[in-house]
C-alpha cells in the first residue's frame, strides 16, 4: 500500500505536470486570456513555477516539503517536455521526449520505494544527487544535444534511431520497476553492508531470467536515452561508462550476497546469468 509520502508525492508531480501545460491548453482552446499571459512563455513558466514553490513551502514542513518539491519539480518539468514534444519544432522533439523520459525514471524510482519498501523512504530514492559523475554524464548530454543540433538541425529530428531509444528505455524501465517490485522489501538503492532479519534472496519472477535485472533494466535505459537524443558521442560514452559502473557494481554487490546466502546464491549464480553484457560477477572457486 502507498505510504502517505507516496501520496503526497504523486499529487505534486501530477499538479505540477497540468500547471506546466495549462498555458498551451489555453492558447490551444483559445480561452478568454489576456494575450499577455503568452507574450514571453519563459516568463510565465517563471511565475508559475515560482507561485508553485511558494505554495508547497507553506504547505509543507520537514520531509513531506522535501519530497513535495522534489516531486513538483519532476511533475513540471515532465508537463514541459509534453509540451516540448508536441509543440517545438521538429529538431527540439527528441529533447522533450528525452525529458519525458528522464523524469518518469527518477520519480518512479521514489515512486516505487514508497510503495515496497516505505522504511526505507528517505529524498534519495529520486536519485536525483546520484553522483557527480552521474549530473556531470547528463550536462555532457545536453551540451552534445544543443551544440550538434545548433549545426545539424536535420540529425535531431524524430527518426527510427530515436524511437529504437525510446523503446530501449521503456523496455529497461518496466524491466527496473519488475525487479523492484519483485524484491519488494529486499530491495535497496544502497548495497547493504548488514543483513536485516527479513532479507532473502529473492531468485523468482525477473530473478529466473537474470541476476540483476534492476541493474540490466538501468543499463539499456541509460543506452536508449542517448539513442532519443541521437547523440553518437555520448551513446559510446554512457555505453562505456554504464559498463564499469555496473561492472564494479556487481562485484560489490555478489560479494555481499555470498557472505549473505553463502552456498545458496553460488548455486544461484551457477544457474542463472547477470543479464549484463561481458559481466559475469564474482565467482568463488575459480
Amino acid at each position: 500500500m502507498l505510504c502517505y509520502d507516496g501520496k503526497l508525492s504523486f499529487f505534486c508531480f501530477v499538479a505540477a505536470a497540468l500547471i506546466a501545460v495549462l498555458p498551451e491548453v489555453l492558447l490551444r482552446l483559445e480561452f478568454d486570456v489576456p494575450r499577455a499571459y503568452f507574450d514571453n512563455i519563459w516568463l510565465t513558466h517563471f511565475f508559475q513555477y515560482g507561485f508553485l514553490n511558494i505554495f508547497l513551502l507553506l504547505a509543507f514542513r520537514g520531509f513531506s516539503y522535501q519530497v513535495a518539491i522534489r516531486a513538483a519539480f519532476l511533475g513540471y518539468a515532465f508537463g514541459i517536455g509534453i509540451v516540448v514534444f508536441f509543440v517545438a519544432p521538429p529538431s527540439w522533439k527528441t529533447f522533450g521526449m528525452y525529458i519525458v523520459i528522464l523524469t518518469i525514471f527518477h520519480y518512479t524510482e521514489f515512486l516505487s520505494v514508497a510503495w515496497i519498501n516505505p522504511s526505507t523512504l528517505s529524498t534519495d530514492c529520486f536519485i536525483l544527487n546520484h553522483s557527480v559523475a552521474y549530473g556531470v554524464a547528463a550536462c555532457s548530454s545536453w551540451i552534445e544535444f544543443i551544440v550538434e543540433r545548433q549545426y545539424f538541425p536535420v540529425m535531431k529530428e524524430p527518426s527510427l534511431i530515436s524511437y529504437f531509444g525510446l523503446m530501449l528505455c521503456i523496455s529497461g524501465e518496466l524491466l527496473r520497476k519488475l525487479a523492484m517490485f519483485t524484491a519488494k522489501h529486499n530491495f535497496n538503492h544502497v548495497v547493504q553492508s548488514e543483513k536485516r532479519d527479513n532479507h532473502e534472496l529473492v531468485t523468482h519472477g525477473v530473478y529466473k531470467l537474470c541476476r540483476h535485472p534492476s541493474y540490466v533494466g538501468w543499463f539499456y535505459w541509460s543506452i536508449g536515452t542517448q539513442l532519443i537524443l541521437q547523440n553518437p558521442f555520448c551513446l559510446l560514452a554512457y555505453t562505456v561508462a554504464s559498463w564499469k559502473f555496473f561492472y564494479d557494481r556487481v562485484l560489490i554487490e555478489e560479494i555481499t550476497l555470498l557472505t549473505f546466502f553463502g552456498q545458496d546464491y553460488v548455486e544461484y549464480q551457477k544457474e542463472v546469468d547477470t543479464g549484463l553484457p561481458f559481466i559475469s560477477g564474482y565467482k568463488l572457486h575459480l
